[in-house]
């Protein structure tokens, strides 16, 4: 029968975990990590969902700095912003919330950013850590799946990981990551041939496309582990938008061994992860060893 691996329930076990792990740096160390979060424009889901960030920072016993800027806000404003912030003792993470208006270049935005406060994981030292082997941040939706995965799977050595989609943000961090678990690991994406065949031999599959229902039940491999990163909305002809992921989750759910379901998979781990490598760059930041056992203190909460 297959598992529906239950992303909600886990984040919130290492979100509480990471807001004990921050009470002890305030009385430890006198040290209580800052997150600052800036968008530009009114996007409305960018708006939800940069307020679900701080919010969850605050209950985490974090600092919160939230700025919003209007659309049109030239690019040298915003950079100028992010120097400040690259300055400011109290602020150990940056995020700047994607996309960007189209006068800014999101490239040279993430590079402003110091890469122990490139919280995102996105800042090229960073990647390139990732990349070969370093100790960089890593970007927050791949370190979520490779928990979830690992919460499942427990060792993923030797297992054969499908990663379709290819972009800086999911897909190649999401096969760094996999590698260096020991997984045999293929990026596929829509230009590969027979790409039903490739996603057919995973043990680990992960969608990452941004199409919504794109990866029928009949590529899956009977028993694998399905990690969806999409989150897409489709219209209902009541006018109502509905959230589906990459994988047509009514088929798939029929094959696979375990599956993430959208919403509810790893979504909340995506902030969960963000608030860890918060904690973990003001830990960095100020000569501490980075928290150990985090995802091991969440998994035995949710054990109890």
């Amino acid at each position: 029968m297959t598992e529906i691996i239950d992303g909600k329930r886990l984040a919130e076990r290492l979100r509480a975990e990471i807001g004990h792990r921050a009470t002890l740096l305030r009385e430890q160390h006198r040290l209580t990590p800052g997150l600052a979060v800036i968008l530009v424009g009114e996007d409305p889901a960018s708006q939800v969902y940069v307020g679900s960030k701080a919010r969850q920072a605050r209950d985490a016993g974090m600092e919160s700095f939230e700025y919003r800027l209007p659309h049109d806000t030239p690019q040298d404003n915003l950079l100028k912003l992010i120097e400040r912030l690259n300055g400011e003792p109290g602020v150990h993470g940056i995020l700047v919330q994607l996309p960007l208006p189209p006068q800014i270049d999101t490239d040279r935005v993430i590079n402003a950013i110091r890469p122990d406060k490139d919280v995102d994981g996105f800042h090229p030292f960073n990647a390139g850590g990732l990349a070969t082997g370093g100790n960089g941040i890593v970007p927050c939706t791949p370190l979520g799946c490779l928990m979830l995965l690992k919460r499942q799977l427990g060792n993923l050595s030797g297992l054969h990981a499908v990663v379709v989609g290819r972009s800086n943000i999911v897909g190649k961090p999401m096969a760094s990551l996999l590698l260096r678990e020991n997984c045999t690991v293929t990026i596929a994406h829509s230009k590969t041939r027979d790409l039903a065949d490739e996603c057919r031999r995973a043990d680990i599959l992960v969608a990452a496309v941004g199409r919504p229902r794109m990866i029928p039940g009949e590529w899956i491999k009977p028993g694998a582990t399905v990690i969806d990163v999409g989150i897409n909305r489709l219209e209902n002809v009541d006018g109502k938008g509905r959230l589906v992921g990459d994988v047509d989750f009514d088929s798939a759910v029929k094959v696979a061994g375990a599956i993430t379901p959208v919403p509810g998979g790893v979504g909340p781990m995506t902030i969960a992860c963000l608030l860890h490598n918060t904690l973990e760059a003001a830990s960095r930041q100020h000569g501490l060893p980075a928290p150990a056992g985090l995802m091991e203190a969440a998994w035995e909460s949710v054990r109890r």
